[in-house]
């Protein structure tokens, strides 16, 4: 079965698009429309909530909500007031954030793991109706239940990057948010730490494409260049490349002396990139590894000239 197609809202489009932008993606026929909450730029669930209103189709995901930043009470009941406004199109993610984000703003914790198995379960449990009373080490309740439950509860992914939080989310999640680069040998092997036949996988992956395959290769080379820093080592260590990769970084003084230097058949098995051809031939593989939505990164200067360039690839 084909894995769904969708795009990620650039975080700092201009607020004057940002409403085309979300109808023009469903007019192209993307299926599912994903927000991110980076630290200091827009809110998930405000971006939802807009991106929901003024489309009547298309899914929208969330992808993530920050566990340190959101108290799992309050969480819920804005996810309800989405999920029982528009029934069947929200899914949410939650994780741990992204570390120095969290050390920014002051909102880090001893136990990452445990407040976002407390956070998930405990959102998964108020959206499904459940009364909780709950003394965890960091979500504690005393009878809680939401007032207004969605009757079609939204799915709860995790967003999450390595081993031991990959099996959390097999454990208590509906479905796991792995963030970009996505590449065959890291869903594999994701799949494996999450155990779980059912569980719903979605892949992040930076994206360009053009009918000159160079074109689209120097415009995601910039962006392929930061996968080098300490935070996406978990997605490089299944490829033959993830040593090599790291090692050339390492020897550069500079991401822009790293980005000249990368060659070309490593942005390849890091992104969607090259000829529309190149593109669709990588989200099969994709989805033949158990992807089941694919989220495309946009990469150039303009989001809706990259949303009618990524459309191809429907």
């Amino acid at each position: 079965m084909a894995a769904a197609v969708g795009v990620l809202i650039p975080r700092d489009i201009a607020a004057g698009r940002f409403v085309e932008y979300v109808q023009r993606a469903e007019e192209r026929g993307f299926q599912e429309l994903w927000v991110v909450e980076d630290c200091c730029y827009r809110g998930g669930i405000a971006q939802a909530a807009v991106a929901l209103s003024f489309t009547r189709r298309v899914h929208v995901g969330i992808g993530i909500l920050p566990a340190g930043v959101r108290n799992a009470v309050y969480a819920a009941s804005e996810i309800t007031t989405l999920a029982t406004l528009h029934p069947g199109r929200l899914s949410v993610g939650v994780g741990h954030g992204m570390p120095k984000w969290m050390r920014k703003v002051g909102e880090t914790r001893q136990s990452p793991m445990a407040l976002l198995e407390e956070t998930l379960q405990c959102i998964r449990d108020l959206l499904w109706g459940r009364r909780l009373s709950m003394q965890g080490r960091y979500v504690r309740l005393d009878d809680v239940g939401l007032q207004i439950v969605p009757e079609l509860p939204p799915p709860v992914l995790a967003g999450v990057r390595s081993p031991k939080s990959l099996r959390l989310s097999g454990r208590i999640a509906d479905g796991t948010i792995l963030a970009e680069p996505v590449t065959t040998r890291y869903v594999l092997s994701a799949r494996d730490a999450i155990n779980s036949p059912s569980h719903t996988i979605v892949a992040y992956n930076l994206a360009a494409v053009h009918s000159d395959a160079d074109v689209a290769y120097e415009q995601v080379r910039r962006k392929v260049a930061q996968f080098g820093d300490r935070d996406w080592a978990p997605h490089l260590q299944p490829l033959d490349i993830g040593t090599r990769f790291l090692e050339l970084r390492a020897r550069c003084r500079s991401q822009e002396e790293f980005a000249g230097r990368l060659p070309r058949d490593w942005l390849n098995a890091l992104g969607i990139v090259g000829t529309p051809e190149e593109g669709r031939t990588r989200l099969k593989e994709l989805a033949a590894v158990g992807v089941n939505t694919s989220v495309l990164i946009p990469t150039g200067p303009d989001p809706l000239n990259d949303l009618a360039e990524l459309s191809v690839l429907l």
